[in-house]
């Protein structure tokens, strides 16, 4: 149930991943009560892309607490807790078997304002998506655009669009790009399952240090997202790391990890298939050049890039091409190229959080569009994989229904989900690479 109005307010940010932590995290903070001190509880879902102490420091996202939770102890800790607001920064499958979840913990009585949304651009997936997102009290839209897409969908099946809010990437700032230094850096962004074959990513990180070396007096860098054995977002079965065991690499070539922030505060030409790091490159106003060499395909999301001038190959960047972004795609992605709109971007989801928080005690109870009357053959299995019932109620033997761990159930958790994690990035793509021979 809500905490009171009289004191700070609580949010509870519950994260899937490291990109996922970041977006919820910061999204938290820009959507809280202007002028308010905010108390913010992190809770991670146990999983293969649980995020590593390393991962979660990258992010630069930062929270009171922070814990690992399966979904069902976390549907039993805000039920125990008073918090304001909850942040759901999962995939589509997980915000829905919260929602039910949250549902049936808080039935008709009195609840906090729930919020969900993507971290980033959304190329694929759209209505499937979007449909289990439904039911959160604000979806946010990274963008006008997204707004637009996204009020269409709900409209076109019958369900209630007013929960969609236009925001913004909550992780686009640094300083503005005021012009090339020396050396003249070159960044490419890397992406964990974009693409995903061995031949075009080993084609990717040829034109790249073929570059490194026609143009010795730049400095190159491979951008990584994660060491090897961590896992992101998307699972990466050919990490560049490895791709490049054995080469020779010029001087000037270079791997980085790090704060992407961080990275572009020495970049002066950012280069990507479709990675949202573009967003925030073309938000300081970086050169940002984004690749058609292996096609503009949907599977690749540079799709998603149509129309704002930059679209480019490695051939034209060799030759020193310089991509000039279109300044009304900018504006409809919600990208402040000039820096001006940027600062009222959440003002309309503060707006909308504040008046709900004024009558929580008499909001109504979460209503997704997927229920086992619309969705018989859909919604028992998204529930079931988190451990609930087909009414959201936890299933007999969930986390819900247990005690806490002891530290030596701990140990054996933490080992058998390093276990885990290594079946699914190591073992699994050999055998699924020997099924195809």
């Amino acid at each position: 149930m809500p905490a009171s109005a009289t004191k700070s307010p609580r949010i509870a940010v519950l994260a899937d991943s490291d990109t996922r932590w970041k977006w919820g995290a910061l999204t938290a903070r820009r959507i809280a009560p202007a002028d308010a001190g905010v108390r913010l509880d992190g809770y991670l879902l146990r999983g293969r892309a649980t995020p590593t102490p390393r991962q979660l420091t990258e992010t630069g996202a930062t929270a009171d607490s922070l814990r690992e939770v399966t979904g069902a102890e976390f549907l039993r800790a805000v039920t125990q807790e008073s918090y304001d607001i909850l942040v759901l920064a999962l995939v589509g499958g997980g915000v829905q078997a919260m929602l039910h979840g949250l549902k049936h913990a808080w039935g008709t009585g009195p609840r906090p304002v729930v919020v969900t949304g993507y971290v980033g651009v959304v190329y694929e997936k759209l209505a499937d998506g979007l449909l289990l997102r439904h039911g959160a009290d604000l979806v946010l839209a990274n963008s006008a655009q997204d707004a637009d897409r996204f009020r269409a969908v709900y409209e076109g099946v019958g369900a209630d669009a007013g929960a969609v809010t236009e925001v913004a990437l909550p992780f686009l700032g640094g300083e503005a790009y005021t012009g090339e230094r020396v050396p003249c850096t070159v960044t490419f962004a890397a992406q964990p399952s974009v693409p995903e074959n061995r031949a075009d990513r080993t084609y990717l990180l040829d034109r790249l240090v073929a570059h490194a070396r026609r143009h010795p007096e730049r400095e190159v860098l491979l951008k990584l997202r994660s060491k090897p054995g961590e896992h992101t977002t998307h699972i990466e079965e050919l990490p560049y790391q490895k791709l490049v065991r054995g080469r020779e690499l010029p001087a000037n070539f270079q791997l980085v990890y790090g704060h992407m922030g961080e990275v572009l505060d020495r970049t002066d030409l950012l280069v990507t298939v479709s990675s949202t790091a573009a967003l925030e490159s073309l938000h300081r106003r970086i050169p940002t050049a984004v690749l058609t060499d292996l096609g503009v395909r949907e599977a690749l999301g540079n799709h998603h890039f149509l129309g704002s001038g930059c679209l480019t190959s490695w051939d034209r960047l060799d030759a020193g091409h310089r991509p000039e972004p279109d300044p009304a795609w900018l504006a409809r992605q919600g990208v402040a190229a000039g820096g001006g709109s940027y600062a009222g971007a959440f003002d309309a989801a503060r707006a909308r959080i504040a008046a709900l928080l004024e009558r929580s005690g008499a909001l109504t109870p979460l209503e997704p569009y997927y229920t086992p009357e619309t969705a018989p053959g859909y919604l028992p299995g998204i529930l079931a994989r988190h451990h609930l019932g087909p009414d959201g109620a936890p299933l007999p033997g969930s986390p819900a229904t247990r005690a806490e761990a002891g530290p030596v159930r701990q140990i054996v958790r933490r080992a058998a989900r390093g276990a885990y994690r290594h079946g699914v990035q190591r073992v699994a793509p050999v055998i699924r690479r020997m099924g195809e021979l």
